[in-house]
């Protein structure tokens, strides 16, 4: 059966590629996002795949850059569906947020067909990814530093909960962040609708980091061979799960000096970081409040009073 998601339409064993129109420029330009249908020779199940709703998260791009050409529709069961740029507008200008409203894209689904800029892109995608019996909703740490993981964001009560789990040990990026998110994000919506769906944050970078992005095309095919879409065995090792996350400010302004490295793991009374003068005159000295892991940094060192400088992921085990 033709599989069709805007102008892209694959018939069974074939790839095509197009746009999903959502609006018009301030030009009154008509504008699409990027979309592709990737449709196995044998039924299956579908998975969706998005990437940018922020807009300068790129990582995303890169997984499915060198995804979909290594993808062979004659080898593959079910169907693929992807897009490519979902904050079209922030990804023009480099941009965290949809500039046209000033919008965190990943705070309005399921969106609205009527409503902003964002709403409307949002409604087009979850139209989308409604489509999937599984979605992966590519992010990254924006600029800053950060290992890479996987976020489940339905909340551990969510009837989905176990499945969206599974999901994320199985893309296996070693580090799953099991925290429940704010509202109006794809991976907290799409479970109400019954999808299992997870957020891989792939590093964190200016521009893209080759690494992560390794990272991520290794877990979009880890979860294709896990959910029969392609033979081969597939079995999850186990990862690293943190059930929250504790914030580190700078009491003073200077420069941070790191005194434990990401992805070490710290514990409790542990020196973190230290802030001097720009002669090198010690300012302070940040220690953490519980074990766990350095699981985000700030990229440049120097900070204000009170700016974010680092995260420590706390309750962790494994599973």
């Amino acid at each position: 059966m033709t599989t069709t998601l805007g102008t892209a339409s694959a018939g069974p064993g074939e790839i095509d590629t197009g746009r999903l129109e959502v609006g018009e420029t301030r030009d009154g330009s008509p504008f699409g996002l990027p979309v592709a249908v990737v449709n196995g020779a044998e039924s299956g199940k579908t998975l969706y795949v998005q990437a940018a709703s922020d807009g300068d998260e790129l990582n995303g791009i890169g997984v499915i850059q060198r995804v979909v050409p290594q993808l062979d529709p004659s080898e593959l069961s079910g169907t693929i569906l992807l897009t490519g740029i979902v904050n079209y507008h922030g990804f023009q200008v480099a941009q965290h947020r949809n500039p046209i409203d000033d919008t965190k894209m990943n705070r309005t689904y399921p969106g609205d067909e009527n409503g902003t800029s964002s709403e409307r892109i949002s409604a087009a995608t979850f139209e989308a990814a409604t489509r999937a019996d599984l979605i992966l909703d590519l992010h990254q740490g924006s600029t800053s530093r950060m290992i890479d993981e996987v976020r489940v964001r339905c909340g551990r009560r969510h009837r989905m909960y176990e499945e969206c789990l599974e999901l994320a040990k199985a893309f296996g990026c070693g580090y799953v962040l099991d925290q429940k998110g704010p509202d109006g994000q794809l991976a907290r919506v799409a479970p109400d609708e019954g999808i299992p769906t997870v957020d891989p944050e792939l590093g964190g970078a200016v521009g893209w980091d080759e690494r992560s992005i390794e990272k991520g095309v290794r877990g979009v095919f880890n979860v294709l061979r896990y959910y029969d879409f392609l033979e081969g065995e597939r079995t999850p090792e186990r990862q690293t799960r943190a059930g929250g996350f504790e914030q580190y400010g700078s009491p003073v302004g200077g420069l941070v000096d790191f005194q434990a490295d990401l992805g070490e793991e710290v514990s409790r009374g542990q020196t973190l970081f230290e802030v001097t003068s720009p002669f090198g005159e010690p300012k302070a000295t940040v220690t953490a409040d519980s074990s766990g892991i350095l699981w985000r940094t700030r990229r440049l060192p120097q900070v204000a009073t009170g700016e974010y400088v680092c995260s420590v992921g706390t309750d962790v085990d494994t599973y």
